[in-house]
């Protein structure tokens, strides 16, 4: 798997996340990534705290791996150099404003003149058409709209949004899986195709059981905070120093609780004994094993339950995160040198394939960084050429 897109090429119009980070496992994956913004920059994530140096660390999240270049899209000569990339490339990436890319000339119908097995895939809030297509999506907005955040926070609380960009971020392996199987398709029929990618749609597809209750049986979930709608106990306790999510999916690790805390008697107990009784009796079964799990610290009961086959963990903070022994084992965090930063540190790619990581083979471009030895490489431009471009406000 290791360099398997070797040789494709693509150009990344995109900004802020869904598109920057489905990109990436393309580059991760070995496409060369070449990210396209104005002058001066495009992007609004260079912009967001917290910054190591001057860098975006939301910006270096979600970019490893690629190449940056700025060109002016608004001059007739930007848009002519972009035209020659496209006849040299396979994939172009954006998430402007549906239409945004026709009116600055480049629409798909175009690219395919100059190119006719490009691949476009196109990311917007509400998809390329509909009433709501012209109206921007971020991805809190879409949380709200598509259902998440009314499924997510405490029963007799507000609506709350999910602490990641979740959005953003399920969308981005649509990105890359739509691209993945638009490429298997050109090899076998030549022509590339036009992917319309919403966030809106993704976020409904991701719904899953809560989506299948409501069409199959007109259920409408209700927000339960962290426990499960369906199952008992499957929900956090307060231990003596912190939350410990408890995940108890059948009878028999319901019973292995029961040993661990020493309340052998509520497997047996007519309250509790199935799933559907402790459903009946949830507060009951809350409040006596919220008294129990007070008594010890969260580790202590993981490391219990866990050697039980009780699935369980406790609520960490992002430093215990990268303190945890497996996290460490796993080799989650990379390092690779950094042009202005000296060292970029991120999470890698999960994929192991025949228990190799994907390379990091560079870390995220500062802006412009490779637009001189791009414009050599894809187009033998000589040094006078390119300052002349730098002058004109072309790059």
């Amino acid at each position: 798997m290791q360099g398997a897109l070797k040789g494709v090429k693509v150009l990344d119009l995109s900004r802020v996340l869904a598109g920057p980070l489905g990109t990436m496992l393309l580059a991760d994956l070995g496409a060369e990534v070449v990210r396209v913004e104005q002058p001066g920059g495009s992007d609004d994530i260079r912009h967001w705290w917290p910054f190591a140096g001057e860098e975006s660390t939301y910006y270096l999240s979600a970019n490893r791996n690629k190449k940056s270049i700025t060109l002016n899209l608004k001059s007739e000569r930007g848009r002519s150099l972009f035209e020659d990339m496209v006849q040299k490339a396979d994939v172009v990436v954006e998430n402007f404003k549906a239409g945004t890319l026709a009116r600055l000339g480049l629409s798909y119908e175009h690219l395919t003149s100059i190119n006719s097995k490009i691949i476009l895939c196109s990311v917007t809030g509400y998809g390329q058409d509909g009433p709501y297509h012209k109206q921007p999506g971020y991805d809190p907005v879409i949380q709200a709209v598509a259902g998440l955040m009314d499924v997510t926070g405490e029963a007799d609380g507000e609506a709350t949004r999910v602490g990641t960009p979740v959005v953003d971020i399920m969308t981005s392996h649509y990105v890359c899986i739509s691209i993945l199987a638009a490429l298997r398709s050109r090899d076998e029929s030549g022509k590339g195709q036009h992917i319309d990618l919403s966030l809106l749609d993704v976020q409904v597809s991701s719904l899953a059981n809560i989506a299948s209750s409501y069409l199959m049986n007109g259920h409408v979930s209700k927000r339960a905070g962290n426990a499960h709608g369906n199952i008992t106990p499957y929900e956090t306790f307060l231990c003596r120093d912190k939350p410990l999510m408890i995940a108890a999916g059948n009878d028999r690790m319901f019973a292995a609780l029961c040993n661990v805390i020493g309340q052998e008697s509520l497997a047996e107990d007519p309250r509790f004994r199935t799933n559907a009784d402790r459903i009946a009796h949830r507060g009951e079964l809350r409040a006596i094993l919220e008294s129990v799990f007070k008594t010890e610290r969260a580790d202590a009961w993981a490391e219990k339950l866990a050697a039980n086959q009780v699935p369980c963990g406790p609520v960490n903070n992002i430093e215990q995160v990268f303190q945890h022994d497996q996290v460490k084992h796993r080799d989650m965090v990379v390092e690779h040198s950094h042009s202005s930063l000296g060292m970029y540190k991120g999470v890698r790619n999960p994929i192991l394939s025949d228990g190799n990581a994907l390379d990091v083979n560079s870390a995220p471009p500062t802006l412009g960084e490779h637009t001189t030895s791009f414009l050599s490489e894809w187009f033998n431009f000589d040094q006078k050429t390119i300052d002349d471009l730098k002058k004109e406000g072309i790059i």
